[in-house]
């Protein structure tokens, strides 16, 4: 090894890190449990959807990353996450990283939304941050390290249209952030957040985004494209190694340059 690569290694490995990912078989976080077990992590995959992580696992292992452990569970369930603790905690120990992706979007005019269409979004955003965070950085903040990644929105403010329960959860989910790292960084346990753009899935372009919403999209963003799921990676393994040691509380944009465009 050469003094460089042994440079950005030490810089950027993972290796004998355990790191928690719920909504693992998500769009984005898909790919960000990808760059983890690359990055020499143990990679716990957690989602409500067991065919979407058993999926991701299989294709994981198929390019040689056996470093994969997955669990089916609601998030947003606090005695669900207790039980999930329990399983965790027996079968892997101590997680150095959590990553916290779990969530769901609603496309819901404001004058029509409900009780329960707002507490599906809220409750799957920001309760499932809330108890995961409070079960698993618990034993971080006792053990003087660990380190927990949100994952914020360009809706978290100012909010984006037509997504009113959807962005009031990222906005929560920021605050939340910022709170916590205040709180822990006397521990040794860093709380940052990854602020993405607009990296569409099928059900964002099928609900979201029509020809002309996608047109004031692009309009707005200085790069002129969407994002790729793996542009993600860059953000998320400076946040976790010891690039960045010295950050916490803040929100890494990943945009095309979205949040920096006027007229």
């Amino acid at each position: 090894m050469n003094d460089m690569t042994k440079y950005l290694t030490d810089m950027f490995s993972l290796e004998s890190k355990t790191a928690i990912v719920t909504g693992a078989g998500g769009h984005l976080c898909s790919e960000m449990s990808r760059t983890l077990a690359l990055a020499g992590a143990h990679v716990i995959l957690v989602d409500l959807r067991l065919k979407k992580i058993q999926e991701l696992a299989a294709k994981l292992n198929a390019e040689g990353l056996d470093n994969i452990s997955l669990y089916q569970c609601d998030t947003s369930k606090k005695s669900y996450v207790d039980q999930l603790y329990v399983d965790i905690n027996k079968s892997n120990g101590f997680c150095d990283i959590l990553l916290n992706g779990a969530g769901t979007n609603s496309s819901t005019p404001f004058f029509e939304i409900t009780e329960s269409n707002w507490d599906e979004v809220y409750s799957s955003q920001m309760k499932s941050t809330l108890f995961m965070t409070q079960k698993f950085a618990k034993p971080m903040v006792d053990n003087k390290n660990g380190n927990v990644i949100n994952i914020s929105s360009a809706s978290a403010g100012p909010p984006l249209s037509k997504a009113f329960c959807y962005s009031t959860a990222k906005a929560s989910i920021l605050s939340l952030t910022q709170n916590l790292a205040r709180e822990f960084a006397r521990d040794n346990v860093r709380v940052n957040a990854i602020r993405p753009g607009f990296f569409p899935t099928e059900w964002n372009i099928k609900n979201f985004i029509d020809d002309e919403r996608k047109s004031a999209i692009l309009g707005h963003t200085p790069q002129e494209r969407f994002g790729n799921p793996n542009e993600l990676s860059s953000a998320l393994l400076f946040l976790l190694s010891n690039a960045s040691s010295f950050v916490t509380g803040t929100e890494v944009t990943v945009d095309g340059g979205f949040a920096c465009m006027t007229i």
